[in-house]
């Protein structure tokens, strides 16, 4: 069902949201709101995002988990890929950790299971990401036509930071990738100012609770509205809640559709 917003209908897919096994998914969740000092009042339950997903008008997902440890890439992987073939909606990122020494046969197993590419959180898994080892996973994720989803920028830490990203896009001009949270969390204007590329997209996840309405729209502007992808952070906020946070900018129902679906779409080869 799609969402209709004054009288106009909009699909929507939701780029960023993490799902977790049942047996870890409530540690796992209280563990995000400790690190953000935040209240989590639901589990990443992949059921659960579905549900709530569907209730606000949402049918496509981008579902993430991260790897702390190097042994968990592959069985995050894997939960990830089972959770996809259960649900139709979803779509998956697989799980990197930047101890990966095999790079292309990880890439390999990444892409038999189907997956889209890796999502990584630096501040999680305490790595720059401009690190100069990394750079080689970033061109074989660019080679195999993979996405990579950053985590970025948090005004405690320095690994996410903005400007490390940018560096990366300087030397791989043709990167794609997705700075989360409008290019920085609690960094936007830094992203802003220094993070561009024609190859990198934003998403809208966990910023709307906290920047103005303006500043939104300029970073918005910033990175381009063809650029800007919805997302929820799921389970830190509500597909609803994020969906008004979303609308409550009044953009144009031309940019509502880009930023909503068409991107998505678009970068994800889908109909």
């Amino acid at each position: 069902m799609p969402v209709i917003k004054d009288n106009i209908s909009y699909r929507v897919a939701d780029v960023h949201a993490h799902v977790y096994p049942r047996k870890i998914a409530e540690k796992a969740t209280q563990a995000i709101g400790n690190f953000y000092d935040l209240e989590m009042d639901r589990v990443g339950l992949a059921s659960t995002l579905y549900d709530e997903g569907k209730l606000a008008g949402i049918d496509r997902f981008l579902i993430c988990s991260v790897a702390t440890k190097l042994e968990q890439m592959r069985s995050i992987t894997d939960f990830i890929a089972r959770t996809c073939s259960e649900y139709s909606p979803f779509l998956g990122l697989a799980a990197w950790h930047q101890d990966a020494e095999d790079i292309d046969g990880e890439f390999d197993y990444i892409m038999k299971h189907g997956l889209h590419g890796i999502k990584l959180h630096p501040d999680f898994q305490r790595f720059n990401i401009d690190e100069p080892k990394m750079l080689d996973v970033y061109r074989e994720a660019t080679r195999r036509g993979l996405v990579v989803l950053f985590h970025t920028g948090d005004d405690r830490t320095d690994y996410s930071a903005p400007s490390r990203l940018a560096r990366v896009v300087d030397k791989i001009p043709e990167f794609t990738c997705i700075a989360a949270h409008l290019g920085g969390y609690r960094s936007w204007k830094e992203a802003a100012k220094v993070l561009h590329g024609s190859n990198v997209y934003v998403d809208t996840s966990s910023s709307l609770f906290y920047v103005s309405k303006e500043d939104a729209k300029n970073s918005i502007r910033h990175f381009g509205v063809e650029h800007t992808l919805f997302g929820t952070d799921f389970p830190m906020w509500t597909p609803t809640l994020e969906l008004d946070r979303f609308f409550a900018l009044d953009l144009s129902p031309e940019e509502n559709k880009a930023i909503l679906y068409n991107n998505f779409a678009r970068l994800f080869k889908l109909n």
